[in-house]
């Protein structure tokens, strides 16, 4: 059997759009791959419609059994993160109107899945993508390369029974990543 999984890279100005299907042996192989940009100079609306537009067309083309979006974990720049998470608000509600499941993993998450480390360079996730994919040239921004691996990333949890979330589950099987990343929410939870 395999997984159809469509990876979201969010972004207003560059997101990243990869379909991958994984089989149960873990070999992985790209359906297709897009970025699509959106200017600084258009209105917020009609950014977020651009981008719904794009997943509309891409969840009803390719019709994934799951969609894997990046959750954003921290970063200093709020305007960025707000815009990382407007695009994943939209990105997720048009998954939610057809029914298909929606998972979140961390940028940590999948550069652990891809390159072994948490934290390995844009650079590097690249690379192993275009060999985990056997793909002849490495996939270019490197948005796209980010939601191949996202989409990657989410094949190879799902197969393995690892959970979606890491949320008030035990730590034992859980990678460093998802570790780290449950421990933070966690701390956030009892600093409210």
């Amino acid at each position: 059997m395999t997984l159809r999984v469509l990876g979201v890279d969010p972004g207003l100005t560059r997101c990243g759009i990869g379909v991958v299907d994984v089989e149960r042996n873990r070999r992985a192989t790209m359906v297709a791959v897009c970025v699509v940009g959106t200017s600084p100079e258009q209105s917020l609306d009609q950014r977020l419609l651009v981008i719904a537009e794009a997943i509309d067309e891409w969840l009803d083309l390719y019709k994934p059994d799951v969609l894997a979006v990046e959750r954003v974990f921290s970063q200093l720049n709020v305007s960025t993160v707000m815009g990382v998470a407007q695009a994943s608000g939209v990105v997720i509600a048009a998954a939610a109107r057809r029914g298909i499941p929606v998972a979140l993993h961390t940028p940590s998450e999948v550069k652990a899945a891809v390159t072994g480390s948490g934290t390995s360079n844009k650079e590097a996730v690249t690379k192993l993508i275009t060999k985990i994919l056997r793909l002849d040239a490495p996939p270019r921004p490197a948005d796209a390369a980010d939601a191949l691996a996202l989409a990657v990333t989410h094949a190879w949890r799902a197969g393995s029974g690892a959970a979606v979330s890491t949320a008030g589950s035990g730590t034992g099987a859980l990678t460093p990543a998802q570790r780290a990343w449950a421990e933070a929410e966690a701390k956030a939870r009892r600093a409210r």
